[in-house]
């Protein structure tokens, strides 16, 4: 896999896309050598299960595990540090990675116990957690969700959970963007999947999943970071610790340079799950007839976006779905609705490009 590829996959059954990635960005190739200390590194930043869309599937961990263990990989760990307000202990019942160690023999590390270092990252000193500058090679293991603060967490922002909870705080009472940034370039994010099956709407810890049914794969964290906050309707530049990181050297944010791989077309309906709370509300503003999972997500990431006056002016909703190929219509997104009078292209559409195409007709 070539650092900059994006490999895409759909489903619901996690733990096989997550080893088809693997197997596709021949994930052991990378890695090289059977007895490195390879580190799964997840976002339990609270203590509640992944359907709430702040934490990490456990089935895609189990997925790469089985890949790893068949291809002679043995030394593993999962480790995480919930937020300052939570028990990681707690978050790795709840989540099911204590199961998940238990039945595979895997080592499960509380990184705020264990000691730490400090480090020059990019200029800036910080503390990080010895167990995580002790991996050979690290699987970043974020969501793709929304944050009250930094508007996106994903790759870099998921690496917060390898420095202590003193040194958490002091990264809010600077801004969160430059720590996040220079952290980076100091940790590894040797090869990263992201867990885009129903990340929150807005939320680090959860309340408004969003699914889009997918996950993904990347190895440069400031591309799959740029990436997905064009799914969720941003550009790069609306995330500034993106930008900051590239600038240290971290990554590159060339979306044109990208070349993103959907390895199947098999995509969830998006029937097949319920909204509610605030996603429910936008939803109210689509009429959907078989639409894909990724294609309504894009949709409400994208009205979301949108000011209270600017959804009020869209006088119709918005259709998405194959039941509307080869149909008339007025307003619609996705290339189901190709026929329409107006129509945002993309199969799937990225958050951004809908956003873009919506606020040109509000």
């Amino acid at each position: 896999m070539e650092k900059n590829e994006i490999l895409v996959i759909y489903g619901d059954d996690m733990a096989a896309m997550a080893i088809r990635l693997a197997e596709e960005a021949d994930l052991a190739g990378l890695i090289g050598d059977r007895g490195k200390r390879i580190g799964l590194k997840p976002n339990l930043v609270v203590s509640r299960p992944a359907s709430g869309g702040a934490t990490t599937h456990p089935e895609i961990a189990a997925g790469l595990i089985a890949y790893l263990r068949k291809n002679g990989f043995t030394n593993l760990a999962i480790l995480e540090g919930s937020w300052a307000g939570d028990s990681t202990d707690r978050a790795f019942t709840v989540c099911g990675y204590r199961k998940l160690a238990n039945e595979t023999g895997v080592d499960l590390i509380d990184t705020k116990s264990g000691n730490t270092r400090v480090c020059d990252c990019g200029g800036m000193q910080i503390e990080i957690c010895e167990s995580a500058l002790a991996l050979d090679f690290m699987i970043n293991l974020p969501v793709m969700k929304g944050h009250c603060q930094t508007l996106l967490t994903c790759a870099l922002k998921n690496n917060k959970g390898i420095i202590p909870d003193r040194e958490k705080r002091r990264f809010h009472s600077l801004g969160l963007t430059k720590p996040i940034a220079c952290l980076n370039t100091a940790v590894r994010n040797d090869f990263i999947v992201v867990d885009g099956i129903c990340g929150d709407l807005d939320f680090e810890e959860g309340g408004n999943p969003v699914h889009a049914g997918r996950i993904f794969a990347a190895r440069d964290p400031v591309l799959c970071d740029a990436w997905a906050a064009a799914q969720m309707g941003y550009a790069p530049a609306d995330i500034p610790y993106i930008g900051l990181a590239e600038k240290l050297g971290v990554g590159r944010a060339d979306l044109r340079g990208a070349k993103v791989r959907e390895l199947n077309s098999g995509r969830p309906d998006a029937a097949s799950a319920k909204p509610g709370g605030k996603v429910a509300r936008l939803a109210a503003h689509i009429a959907a007839d078989r639409a894909c999972s990724a294609c309504y997500a894009a949709l409400v990431f994208a009205l979301s976006r949108m000011s209270g006056n600017e959804l009020n002016r869209l006088r119709e909703k918005i259709c998405a779905g194959q039941g509307f190929r080869q149909k008339p219509g007025n307003l619609g997104v996705g290339q189901c609705t190709a026929g329409f009078r107006a129509s945002c292209p993309g199969c799937p559409p990225s958050g951004a490009d809908i956003l873009a195409f919506l606020r040109g007709r509000a």
